[in-house]
């Protein structure tokens, strides 16, 4: 082997500093300039030459374009562009302050701003889901932990499902606290978010429990508000329910219509005066046999609402009932391994191994969709308690996690069994693409699966 100094022999253009050549004596010399053997002035001057060339011959060619080097021209930059609603004073978050003109205000901010108007390309609404909790740490032991938990539900449907989430946790209108803070939070994010067509509110108690499911929002185009309930049971029920349909998780449209409803939904709720407040709580116990507390809620206006003879708000509501648009908890939970099996059964049977296919989670939409194909041939296409089809969003209404005041009729043990079944059955639908699985319905162990699951078990 060549020692160090051989090779420097070898190689003259790597000097070390027993190479070092007598300074020249010109004056013209540029300081710490060496003299080099002729033939590295001769690769020096080719690569250069080289370089030259190329350099000409990219700025000649038709292809070559400095447009990437300057500032993207086609949406205005910060501070800058013409005026839209946010430059009007009139225009508020807060719900004491009506908005009017709202459609065409926002109509004229996507127009301005069309790279956002465009969305990506796939022709959907735009959905915004809301959801939130309160500022102060939980009461119950297991409160924040299962609010943590909740809250990743939510983020992992989203990101699987092109969904934006607004997660908020400050009380915007401190009159309206408890099921009432929706408001103000829905009608904040309507002004900053005009991009949204539609605002999803979910329950921080609510559950996704079907990664796969996406909202048909083709089938609410002629409405502005969707909640999960009964036709039959709202309108021709004697007497009424206040439980006939659900305000925990709703869809509601970016909207003049819908501002406007919210206001009159407010009215009935503490941010009017004590005896205002007072008065709704007595007509809606009134109303409401089954209703067992004498104070106005939001679910309970909500429903005295639709039912008033001429009701401006009834036409453009929609009740749905095809689906678990909302579950109750109770009728769910105990199924959710037998739905587990189900799909795993259907995953295996003849033609399905492109199913089962590993995949990157970014591919998880047309895997969705593959897999909602083939669920009615398998026997698993209806929903609710009839079916097997994966429930889209189960609620647990009256568990209260985070305060641990539960409803009296249900136990600690299966709120907290149930939340866990749940959060658990939808995430190893999230986990399957990172190679893993619960061991158990009720444990938070992982495991991973084998290759071709569920095939081999």
């Amino acid at each position: 082997m060549r020692s160090t100094a051989a090779a420097r022999h070898l190689h003259p253009w790597k000097r070390g500093p027993r190479h070092r050549q007598q300074q020249p004596t010109s004056t013209t010399a540029p300081r710490g300039n060496r003299a080099r053997p002729w033939f590295a002035d001769a690769v020096l001057f080719t690569a250069g030459a080289s370089l030259g060339v190329v350099l000409l011959l990219t700025l000649a060619s038709p292809f070559s374009s400095s447009s990437q080097s300057r500032p993207s021209t086609s949406t205005p930059g910060v501070g800058v562009g013409g005026r839209t609603f946010y430059d009007d004073p009139e225009v508020a978050y807060t719900i004491d302050r009506p908005i009017t003109g709202w459609d065409e205000k926002r109509a004229d901010w996507l127009r301005a701003q069309s790279e956002i108007a465009a969305g990506g390309g796939d022709g959907e609404e735009r959905v915004l889901m809301v959801s939130g909790s309160q500022p102060e740490p939980c009461g119950s032991l297991v409160g924040d932990n299962l609010l943590t938990r909740l809250l990743k539900n939510k983020l992992d449907y989203c990101r699987l499902n092109g969904v934006q989430l607004l997660y908020n946790t400050a009380l915007l209108w401190p009159s309206m606290d408890r099921y009432w803070a929706k408001i103000p939070v829905i009608r904040a994010a309507m002004v900053a978010h005009p991009e949204a067509e539609w605002v999803w509110w979910v329950d921080s108690d609510a559950v996704l429990t079907d990664m796969d499911f996406r909202l048909p929002l083709r089938r609410y185009r002629g409405h502005n508000l969707v909640a999960h309930g009964w036709r039959h049971l709202v309108y021709e029920s004697t007497p009424p329910s206040w439980t006939s349909l659900n305000a925990g998780v709703f869809l509601i449209r970016n909207c003049q219509w819908s501002l406007d409803f919210m206001a009159a939904w407010a009215s009935m709720g503490p941010d009017s005066t004590p005896q205002e407040y007072a008065r709704w709580g007595a007509v809606l116990t009134d109303t409401f046999k089954d209703k067992m507390f004498n104070e106005s809620d939001d679910q309970s206006a909500l429903v005295y609402m639709l039912l008033q003879s001429g009701s401006p708000w009834r036409d453009k509501v929609y009740l749905e009932s095809d689906y678990y648009f909302e579950g109750y908890w109770l009728e769910i939970t105990g199924r959710l391994g037998n739905v587990t099996d189900r799909y795993d059964a259907m995953e295996r049977r003849p033609g399905a191994a492109r199913l089962r296919r590993r995949h990157a989670e970014r591919e998880h939409a047309a895997y969705a969709a593959a897999r909602d194909a083939a669920l009615p041939g398998a026997g698993l296409g209806e929903s609710g308690v009839n079916g097997w089809r994966r429930p889209f969003v189960t609620h647990f209404t009256g568990c209260q996690p985070c305060s641990g005041h539960r409803n009296e009729h249900y136990s600690g043990r299966s709120c907290d069994e149930g939340i866990r079944a749940a959060l658990n059955f939808a995430d190893d639908q999230v986990l399957r693409a990172y190679g893993f699985r619960h061991a158990d319905q009720l444990t938070d162990a992982v495991r991973p699966l084998p290759f071709d699951h569920p095939a081999k078990r």
